[in-house]
């Protein structure tokens, strides 16, 4: 799933393209992709780009106030276009010229193409799940009702971060990634946050240290930023077109068995549902394995709790 750093380059490409362009036409291709009717898509077309900003993990078009949509003329209220990509939905810019029309939005994985006077913005998703979402709405109310709350983390001190995360008591790991609580943050860059402040994803908040929140709050500011400069300085030169949560020069993101740029250990991993948490046992759990439910249930007391045992049972 795109996260800050990916939706930020978005965000950089985009604004050159689209703000002050108007909207001449939008094309839906998937019935799954609008959830919402009110108002009509057709009182985006014609109407110029005013803002672009981002909510979570989402991607915001603002356009100009529309004159029919306040309880009188008097008072008007701008108009939003939500985009959520979600795990699978990527965008993609098409410059308009006389040797290449717009692309069409009838083939397969495909859902909306957004037409301006210099090119056309795609949505596509890979697989076959309809997961990414459009969201048209009418005022600042409606579009913050579309926001889950979560904080901006170079808008926090340190004492606001430990704060919002001892709320509850929870795993770092799902406390990093809640929308609820810090904005834009998912399982790609958590893996890197807590393998920068060499902190266990099983931690739990209530149970930090004083020097553990401030590794934390440092490796969650300077981790971000340096994916986002980056990106960004890309973004300004050519539309993202290769989004991915797997970076080869990521520390244990998707590195599993690879070796940790720190220590040289192999990457653990513990593998749920679609997802799973990378991390290194050397640098993060003082050399303990943590138990992956997808084998641990399995092996019941034989589950390794060590890099010497799992590598003995490797070798079995």
């Amino acid at each position: 799933m795109p996260e800050l750093p990916d939706i930020t380059a978005y965000l950089t490409a985009l604004a050159p393209r689209v703000i002050d362009q108007p909207l001449e036409f939008i094309r839906i291709a998937s019935p799954f992709l609008l959830r919402t009717v009110d108002p009509p898509l057709a009182a985006f077309e014609g109407k110029p780009v005013k803002a672009l900003r981002r909510i979570g993990k989402r991607i915001v078009f603002e356009f100009e106030d529309d004159p029919h949509s306040g309880p009188s003329a008097l008072t008007p209220a701008p108009l939003f276009l939500v985009l959520h990509l979600m795990i699978a939905g990527r965008l993609h810019w098409h410059d308009l010229t006389p040797k290449k029309p717009r692309p069409k939005v009838a083939t397969k994985g495909n859902l909306a193409a957004f037409d301006f006077p210099n090119g056309t913005l795609t949505l596509t998703e890979a697989g076959s799940k309809r997961r990414a979402s459009l969201y048209a709405v009418r005022g600042e109310a409606a579009l913050h009702d579309l926001d889950p709350g979560g904080l901006d983390i170079f808008a926090l001190t340190l004492e606001e971060l430990r704060a919002a995360l001892t709320q509850e008591n929870r795993t770092l790991k799902r406390a990093l990634t809640d929308p609820r609580v810090l904005s834009g943050i998912g399982n790609a860059y958590s893996d890197e946050i807590l393998w920068a402040a060499q902190l266990s994803p099983l931690l739990q908040t209530r149970k930090l240290t004083d020097a553990q929140w401030q590794s934390l709050y440092n490796a969650t500011r300077e981790t971000l930023t340096v994916w986002i400069e980056r990106f960004n300085t890309e973004a300004a030169k050519s539309f993202p077109e290769k989004v991915t949560a797997f970076r080869p020069d990521m520390a244990v993101h998707g590195r599993h068995n690879l070796p940790c740029p720190r220590c040289g250990s192999p990457v653990q991993r513990i593998r749920y549902a679609d997802n799973e948490t990378n991390y290194c046992a050397t640098c993060q759990t003082e050399g303990k394995v943590l138990a992956d439910r997808s084998l641990s249930r399995l092996l019941g007391s034989d589950w390794p709790r060590t890099l010497d045992e799992l590598e003995a049972l490797r070798r079995k």
